[in-house]
C-alpha cells in the first residue's frame, strides 16, 4: 500500500502477479505546490492565454484547427511506435500517394477524427465529460485498422499490463478487470471537481486514467486526447492549438519514467512540474509557429503579385495550399472550378517563384508542396527510431 493505490495479488493458471489499484483522486485539490511551481502554473496559463489571443486574431482559426489537430495526432500516435509522418497523413487523407504504412495512417487519422468527434460532443451537443463520451471516443480511435479487435467503446473485461510478456514479468500491470467501473466511476467524479485549477486535474487526470488502463488498446492515445478535450471544457483553450504530445514525444524516456513514479513513489510533484513545464513550452511554440506561418502567408501574397495576369489564380490555390499544403493540378482545377492547363500554369507561376516544389519527380500525377509552409508543420514530427 502506498499513497497512491494498494498491490493486490491474483493469479492465473500459469502464474501468481500482483496488480495495482489507485485510490481516487481526491476531489479537493491534493497538491500542495511550492512557490517554484505555482509560478510554473501561472506561466503555463499565461502561455495558453497568448496562444489563445493569437486564435482570436488568426483570420481563420479553422485553417490552424486543421493543420494542428493533425500534428498532435502524428505526434501522439508516435509515442506508441507509428512511423507514419505528418505528410504521410496528408497523402492517405488525399489518397494522394500509394504505399504510405496504411495501418499508421489509418491509427493517426482515427485520431483526428475521435478528437473531433469529442469536441463536436461537449460543444454542439452539450455532452458532459464523462465515461460515456470517453468510450465514444475510444470507439472512433480503434474503429478501423490495428484495433478494431480490441473491443473498441468498451472497458476490458480481461486483464492488460505494460511492458513483459505476460503479467508475471511486466513493469507495470493497471487493476484487474472487476475492478475497472468502480475506478472509472470515482475518475468521472475527479473530473467534474470544481475545485482543483484545470491545469493540476489535467495532469493528474492523465496520469489516473494511464494507470487504470480501461481499455485493451488505445490508453495512452486516450489518455493525451483527455487532456486537451479537458481544457477546452473548462475553457482553459477556446479551440485546440495545443500539441502537448510533441513535449511528451521529446522526452519520452522521463513521460513513461515519471508516470511509473507517481503510482510507485507518490512522485506527483515531479510529474506536475514536467507537465506544466510541457503545457507552458509547447503553448508557447504553438503560439510561435502561429505567427511564423502568417508571416510567410504574407510574404507568399507579395510574390504573387508580381505575377502579372496569372496572379488571381495562383492566389485562389495559395488559399488551397494554406489548408492544406499539398495539391494536384486536377484537384486545384476542379476545386476552383477552373480548366486543368489554367491550374498548371498558375501552379507553375508558384513554382517559377519557389512557393510550391513538385515532390515525386514525375510526368504524370504530380503532387506540388507548399515547401516552407510544410517544414513549419512537420517540426518534431519524424518517426521515433524502432
Amino acid at each position: 500500500m502506498n499513497l497512491t493505490g494498494r498491490m493486490i495479488k491474483c493469479s492465473t493458471t500459469s502464474e501468481v502477479f500482483h496488480a495495482f489499484v489507485p485510490v481516487p483522486l481526491a476531489l479537493e485539490n491534493p497538491i500542495e505546490l511550492s512557490g517554484k511551481d505555482t509560478r510554473l502554473l501561472g506561466e503555463a496559463n499565461q502561455a495558453l492565454g497568448r496562444l489563445d489571443g493569437v486564435a482570436s486574431i488568426l483570420p481563420d482559426v479553422s485553417l490552424f484547427l486543421y493543420t494542428y489537430i493533425r500534428k498532435e495526432a502524428v505526434l501522439s500516435s508516435q509515442i506508441e511506435g507509428t512511423q507514419s509522418s505528418y505528410c504521410d497523413l496528408l497523402f492517405h487523407e488525399d489518397a494522394l500517394v500509394p504505399g504510405v504504412p496504411l495501418d499508421d495512417v489509418q491509427e493517426i487519422s482515427n485520431y483526428v477524427a475521435a478528437m473531433e468527434h469529442g469536441l463536436r460532443r461537449l460543444r454542439e451537443d452539450k455532452f458532459p465529460l464523462s465515461l460515456r463520451l470517453i468510450r465514444e471516443i475510444h470507439a472512433v480511435l480503434l474503429r478501423d485498422g490495428r484495433g478494431e479487435s480490441k473491443d473498441p467503446g468498451e472497458f476490458r473485461r480481461s486483464q492488460n499490463w505494460i511492458g513483459g510478456s505476460q503479467p508475471g514479468n511486466a513493469t507495470f500491470v493497471p487493476p484487474p478487470p472487476e475492478y475497472i467501473q468502480e475506478c472509472m466511476g470515482e475518475f468521472e467524479k475527479f473530473l467534474h471537481s470544481p475545485a482543483i485549477p484545470t491545469l493540476i486535474k489535467a495532469a493528474m487526470a492523465h496520469v489516473q486514467l494511464e494507470t487504470i488502463h480501461p481499455f485493451l488498446d488505445g490508453n495512452g492515445r486516450v489518455g493525451r486526447l483527455l487532456i486537451i478535450l479537458l481544457l477546452c471544457n473548462e475553457r482553459v483553450l477556446s479551440v485546440p492549438l495545443l500539441y502537448l504530445s510533441l513535449y511528451f514525444k521529446e522526452n519520452r524516456p522521463d513521460y513513461y519514467r515519471l508516470l511509473q513514479n507517481v503510482r510507485m513513489e507518490n512522485g506527483w510533484l515531479e510529474w506536475i512540474h514536467f507537465f506544466l513545464t510541457g503545457v507552458r513550452d509547447t503553448a508557447n511554440q504553438a503560439a510561435e509557429a502561429a505567427k511564423r506561418i502568417l508571416r510567410l502567408f504574407d510574404q507568399a501574397q507579395i510574390q504573387i503579385e508580381t505575377l502579372g495576369r496569372g496572379a488571381g489564380t495562383a492566389q485562389r490555390i495559395l488559399l488551397l495550399l494554406q489548408r492544406k499544403p499539398i495539391i494536384t493540378i486536377p484537384k486545384a482545377a476542379a476545386q476552383l472550378g477552373v480548366t486543368p492547363p489554367t491550374a498548371r500554369g498558375a501552379i507553375t507561376g508558384l513554382e517559377k517563384l519557389g512557393l510550391v516544389r513538385e515532390i515525386t519527380g514525375k510526368h504524370r500525377n504530380r503532387v506540388y508542396m507548399f515547401s516552407d509552409y510544410m517544414a513549419i508543420l512537420d517540426e518534431g514530427t519524424a518517426p521515433l527510431p524502432r
